[in-house]
C-alpha cells in the first residue's frame, strides 16, 4: 500500500536527550565516539545514503503514514546537512547566535520532497555531506566549546551540536531499513 506525500506527520519531540543516552530504536550513542571523527561519519552516512538511493527499485512509496518515502528522507537529510552547515558557520562566527526556526514538515512539504529527481538529491546530499564534513573537519581546541542556541533556547556547544546532529541521519537510515 502506498500513503499520499500530500500530508505529513509531525515529528514534535525534542530529541536533544540522545545526548545523553542510546538511541532505543537506531541504537546510535553519540557519545561513543571522538568528536575529532564527525566528518568521516558525515561522509559515510552521506554514501549510505547515496548508494540507497541509486540502488532503489522504488523511493517514492511511503510504507506507513508516518513515515516519508526514502526520496523524501533523502531530501530531508540533504537539507539537514546544507542546513547544519549554515548552523555551524554562525557558530564559529558569531558569540552565541541563535538559530533562525526550521520547519522541516512545511519544507518537505513546501519543496516537494516526494517530486524530486531522486539522481539529483543523492547527489547533491553527497555534496552537502561532503561540505559539511569539510568544515567539522577544520574545527580545532577551543572552537569545539563555542555555543549556539536553537529557536526553543536549547543550547549546543560545536561539540554536542556535532554529536546531536549525527543521530538524525543515522536514526532516518534505520527509519528507512526498518520499514
Amino acid at each position: 500500500m502506498s500513503y499520499s506525500s500530500d500530508e505529513i506527520v509531525p515529528d514534535e519531540k525534542d530529541w536533544t536527550w540522545v545526548l545523553e543516552r542510546v538511541c532505543p530504536q537506531c541504537r546510535i550513542d553519540v557519545r561513543s565516539f571522538p568528536v575529532e571523527t564527525v566528518g568521516e561519519l558525515i561522509r559515510e552516512n552521506g554514501r549510505e545514503w547515496s548508494d540507497l538511493l541509486a540502488h532503489a527499485e522504488s523511493c517514492t512509496e511511503r510504507p506507513r503514514p508516518d513515515k516519508w518515502s526514502l526520496l523524501e528522507y533523502s531530501a530531508h537529510v540533504r537539507d539537514v546537512y546544507r542546513l547544519y552547515l549554515f548552523r555551524l558557520d554562525l557558530m564559529l562566527t558569531q558569540d552565541g547566535p541563535s538559530f533562525p526556526n526550521w520547519d522541516q514538515d512545511e519544507t518537505a512539504l513546501a519543496e516537494r520532497y516526494n517530486e524530486q529527481d531522486p539522481n539529483v538529491v543523492r547527489v547533491e546530499l553527497e555534496s552537502a555531506a561532503d561540505a559539511l564534513a569539510t568544515r567539522f573537519d577544520a574545527v580545532s581546541g577551543a572552537d569545539w566549546s563555542r555555543t549556539g542556541y536553537r529557536s526553543d533556547g536549547a543550547e549546543f556547544t560545536v561539540d554536542t551540536f556535532a554529536r546531536y546532529l549525527l543521530h538524525d541521519p543515522v536514526h532516518h537510515l534505520w527509519d528507512v531499513r526498518s520499514n
